[in-house]
């Protein structure tokens, strides 16, 4: 017990230690030198990255020297690089979260009426969360990507706040699998790009009470052409002649007036790990090649570049 009491605790202060380095180099980061400026950036984005990598590996992917980021140590006040990782290092939240226990929310409790409202909003998109993807069976999981990669075209639908989750999922999808189309494509109705669907073809679909009149539509439509149908539903039944091939049931409870949405997205964020899985190189250079695209048309921001390091 003691132990487990101790462990919890060193991990709160190193997350907060963290957070107040990353902090620092957000307020510091204008008054930088350009190469410090760089190296900070990157700290900011990717923590977990700079927390594992040797120095070597870290400086090349920034594009400077390691002793760019020894001077940052040494800016940040520290004496050398180690002690300014160390706490990057064993601070890898994603990975340790579940060491952490609840503590952080009854810190978060005590802290007025705010954060016993923020606490309890944390505790319901938990348990949504956990709900949903207890629910999503490996088995239904793999019954839902094979219908997907054995078919022709993956139509995705939804609409109104469903619909941003379709898109997410259609967008990052067909670089798994290029067939995944997002549906309705213009201003007008799933079922005009159904029309000519057929049995070699699948329809994801994703609504959730009050239930979507024309996603339960474009689903009997479907179903009437002969698709597979794979449903995302805080039900197992939500209207007459909606019959899935494969259905993942989510949690959607809230703390407000609308549900809650977290649960659905755990899942189709689920569905998309296993459709890379699935996609295998192929899908990796997909991956690669919209990314190399993405970046030659000028589709991200990108800071003035630094000059190369040149390298023996």
């Amino acid at each position: 017990m003691f132990y487990t009491s101790f462990f919890h605790n060193i991990c709160f202060f190193m997350t907060e230690t963290q957070r107040q380095l990353t902090d620092n180099l957000r307020k510091n980061i204008d008054q930088m030198p350009p190469r410090l400026q760089a190296a900070a950036k990157y700290i900011i984005d990717h923590p977990a990255d700079f927390g594992l990598d040797p120095i070597r590996v870290t400086a090349e992917k920034i594009g400077v020297s390691a002793n760019v980021l020894v001077r940052l140590a040494q800016h940040m006040g520290f004496g050398g690089f180690q002690a300014f990782r160390a706490p990057f290092r064993q601070n890898l939240a994603t990975d340790t979260e579940e060491f952490l226990g609840a503590s952080w929310q009854t810190h978060m409790q005590a802290d007025g009426a705010h954060g016993q409202l923020q606490a309890r909003l944390a505790r319901n998109e938990q348990n949504v969360v956990v709900r949903s993807l207890r629910l999503m069976r490996p088995e239904t999981a793999h019954l839902a990507v094979d219908h997907i990669f054995r078919s022709r075209r993956c139509f995705v639908t939804a609409t109104r706040a469903s619909y941003a989750l379709a898109y997410y999922f259609s967008y990052t999808g067909r670089m798994a699998h290029p067939g995944i189309q997002l549906i309705p494509r213009h201003i007008g109705s799933a079922t005009d790009d159904l029309l000519d669907a057929d049995d070699k073809d699948c329809l994801l679909a994703i609504t959730v009470s009050p239930y979507s009149a024309e996603t339960i539509k474009s689903i009997r439509f479907a179903r009437e052409k002969g698709l597979r149908v794979i449903l995302i539903s805080d039900s197992e039944v939500i209207a007459p002649g909606v019959e899935p091939d494969v259905a993942f049931n989510v949690s959607t409870r809230s703390q407000h007036h609308t549900s809650s949405f977290t649960g659905v997205m755990a899942v189709l964020e689920c569905l998309i790990g296993h459709l890379f899985d699935a996609g295998g190189k192929t899908a990796a250079h997909r991956v690669e090649a919209y990314q190399k695209a993405r970046e030659d048309t000028g589709a991200y921001w990108q800071p003035n570049k630094l000059p190369k390091i040149r390298r023996k």
